[in-house]
């Protein structure tokens, strides 16, 4: 239960009621469905809303997730740089492969 919930004076509530006309037994009444409600009201806000703490454990979370994805896309970066180099070294050997066959083959013409 919440603080608000537990301020909430019943005997009071039921007290002002009767004192503008409203039956003892209907005013009690009142007073525990009020209170019901604002408990049910509280439970339900302390069950939804995020505490500080809640969001100290987000900001930590996200944080060690961009280090991560840092990490991983710094790693996948290096792997690029790999395999683009690879790539252009097969084309420079494929080239000094096929230009002298090729040669030789516009050149016997």
């Amino acid at each position: 239960m919440s603080c608000a919930a537990s301020t909430f004076d019943t005997l009071q509530f039921a007290n002002r009621l009767k004192a503008v006309g409203v039956p003892e037994k209907q005013a009690e009444i009142q007073a525990e469905l009020w209170l019901e409600q604002r408990e049910a009201i509280n439970e339900f806000v302390d069950d939804s809303l995020a505490t500080k703490q809640d969001i100290a454990g987000l900001k930590r979370d996200m944080k060690e997730l961009e280090v991560t994805l840092r990490r991983d896309i710094k790693e996948m970066s290096y792997q690029i740089v790999i395999k683009l180099g690879s790539m252009i070294a097969g084309s420079v050997v494929l080239l000094g492969v096929l230009l002298p066959i090729m040669s030789k083959f516009l050149g016997g013409h």
